[in-house]
């Protein structure tokens, strides 16, 4: 095998040298192996703070791959099933037409309430039972299980109540316990970042020449963009609410459970998808037999609220257009251009986090799976 560390690092000294990036973390597994672990550049472009192997990134989406994660190990553990209706657990999620719906329906965003009050703000956020109050009081915009359209915002809530009511523990906790603390990454795999962690992070900027969305613009998008919608007074993007870098870059939010996103390094979330794969110094998260459930696809369609194809198992989605793209591939990205994924076949996991945002650009990812691709040799 060639050297990928080193050639990972040249490519990423060269994205920043470059200004394509500012600061920037890949980790690459392979087979249960850390094989790549790179930085480059500034974790905030203020002060200068260099980015280090141990600085958490806020990732947006990219996080809704540990929350699934979190669902998948209760599972394991026998705390639920993928079938256990959600008003077992949480029974006031039943109203409106959902008592029906089923963990499975969460995990495969088929359960039919992707939005939230068009009003909602970054403080609202913060409030867990604000939030979950709300969503299951919601009226389902289809009934659940009959199409997929995802969950921006809302299948952190959901999917981390479910956590909460089966253990009695806050998800960020769950997270600690049977995740981050077997895998030995607690200071860097985050829901509700501690307040004694606080300022490590990463400081996320806008791209250069990036366009914020104004209340105005997004309400003309509204006919256009399914995502801008507006359905009774909810919204799968709530204008206030927006995961632009100021809002990952508040405090209040950075503390707060909103686990439709997280706050982690490259290495960690690389970490715990080997350790669903592969044994990872001793800790296997799931079985052989759950990862080929969790990876199976379960639903594919239109996305009722993207507008854009989608393929999903439980809690990720399949494939990945790109270098690493595969029927076998699963993972999240984020919004902002971050990513992790999966390739079970292969046995490679590729992770990215950066500070830029570039939204809906993910050819860093690419770029560095482009190389990892060629480096690993063929499948």
């Amino acid at each position: 095998m060639i050297d990928i560390q080193q050639q990972t690092q040249d490519a990423i000294d060269l994205l920043v040298e470059s200004d394509t990036e500012r600061g920037l973390q890949v980790a690459v597994y392979h087979r249960g192996d850390l094989v790549v672990d790179a930085v480059a550049g500034q974790a905030d472009p203020v002060t200068g703070r260099p980015v280090t192997l141990d600085t958490p990134f806020h990732v947006t989406s990219t996080g809704k791959g540990v929350t699934s994660t979190v669902v998948h190990v209760l599972v394991e553990r026998g705390a639920l099933t993928y079938d256990t209706p959600v008003v077992e657990l949480w029974p006031e999620f039943g109203a409106h037409g959902k008592e029906r719906a089923t963990v499975r329906h969460v995990l495969n965003h088929s359960v039919g309430v992707p939005g939230l009050p068009q009003g909602t703000t970054p403080e609202d956020l913060t409030d867990w039972d604000k939030m979950c109050t709300a969503i299951a009081d919601a009226a389902p915009w289809w009934e659940p299980g009959t199409r997929t359209g995802y969950h921006s915002q809302s299948f952190g809530y959901i999917a981390g109540e479910i956590a909460r009511r089966a253990t009695g523990r806050p998800i960020s906790q769950v997270l600690r316990d049977e995740v981050a603390g077997p895998l030995g990454v607690v200071d860097e795999l985050f829901f509700g970042v501690p307040a004694s962690e606080l300022g490590r992070q990463a400081r996320l900027e806008e791209a250069a020449g990036g366009m914020e969305l104004t209340p105005d613009m997004i309400a003309a998008m509204a006919g256009q963009v399914p995502f801008f919608r507006v359905v009774d007074g909810w919204t799968a993007a709530p204008p206030a609410a927006l995961p632009t870098a100021a809002y990952c870059n508040r405090d209040d939010v950075l503390a707060a459970d909103i686990p439709a996103g997280g706050v982690m390094t490259a290495r960690a979330v690389a970490r715990m998808y080997a350790a669903l794969m592969d044994e990872v110094d001793g800790v296997r998260l799931i079985s052989s037999e759950r990862l080929r459930e969790v990876t199976t696809v379960t639903i594919t369609g239109v996305d009722e609220v993207t507008g854009s194809p989608a393929t999903r198992g439980l809690g990720y989605d399949i494939g990945f257009p790109g270098p690493l793209d595969s029927p076998t591939l699963f993972g999240m990205a984020g919004s902002g251009g971050t990513a992790a994924y999966a390739d079970t076949a292969t046995g490679t996991v590729v992770a990215v986090a950066k500070n830029r945002v570039t939204a809906g650009d993910y050819s860093t990812f690419h770029h560095i799976g482009a190389l990892v691709a060629k480096a690993l040799g063929p499948r």
